[in-house]
């Protein structure tokens, strides 16, 4: 019986998951710009609830982004702390995906556009399909592009079939409601609006059972957007 750890603070939730002989505990909140305050007393909750130290885990599982640039190094350097203390391996998952397994999890969804609010006009995006393994499994490489230009994005890769809808989650379909309607079989508010740590769990389990955990000086953040928000202010084009 394997024992891991989950945590992310990539959007404007916080959440972390513990799977510990057999049972899971997890903790989830809304906290904008309180990350680095809410994440480790999570942690410690949970380790508190489940009755056991770091130094019991087989490893952690962090949410590597897209997302908002200081969530997802917050996240990160939050995971390589705790990873280095109790010398654990690390896999990173995609918040996107994530996202798409609580659909599948949560609402059985089996094919899933996941499109965040990436500010600046723009959405972070990931298109995936439950595999058979029942991982959400991503079916073209995540992208940021206009909310106007995400149509023409997914048709070219045949991916918006008439007698098939997939199912919205994530923020942008609120932030650009407009521009992104009709692309989704369901136009209200989707009920999935942010990534869950427990979702992570799963997804990661196949990666150390691969063998594709790497210690904890290699947790990378994937942030997809190449310019950084503070390229942008005056004097630093």
């Amino acid at each position: 019986m394997v024992n891991y750890l989950a945590i992310d603070a990539s959007t404007e939730a916080c959440s972390a998951a513990l799977m510990f002989n057999g049972q899971l505990y997890q903790q989830f909140e809304l906290c904008p710009q309180s990350h680095s305050l809410v994440l480790l007393p999570m942690v410690d909750k949970l380790l508190t609830q489940a009755g056991c130290q770091l130094t019991d885990l087989d490893g952690l599982v962090f949410g590597q982004g897209p997302g908002s640039f200081t969530g997802v190094r917050i996240g990160i350097g939050v995971a390589q702390g705790l990873a280095f203390a109790a010398d654990l391996p690390v896999v990173g998952v995609s918040t996107l995906q994530a996202m798409a397994q609580v659909a599948y999890q949560q609402h059985q969804q089996t094919e899933v556009i996941a499109a965040i609010d990436a500010r600046m006009s723009e959405v972070y995006l990931g298109y995936f399909r439950l595999d058979a393994n029942g991982i959400m499994a991503p079916i073209v490489e995540e992208a940021v592009l206009p909310p106007e230009q995400v149509r023409h994005y997914l048709t070219e890769r045949d991916l918006l079939a008439d007698d098939t809808k997939p199912y919205g989650v994530g923020t942008g379909w609120d932030a650009y409601q407009e521009k992104l309607a009709g692309l989704t079989v369901n136009q209200t508010s989707p009920e999935v609006l942010y990534p869950h740590a427990e979702a992570m769990l799963t997804i990661a389990e196949a990666d150390f059972d691969n063998g594709n955990a790497v210690s904890a000086e290699l947790a990378q953040p994937v942030y997809v957007r190449d310019t950084v928000s503070w390229k942008k202010l005056p004097g630093r084009e």
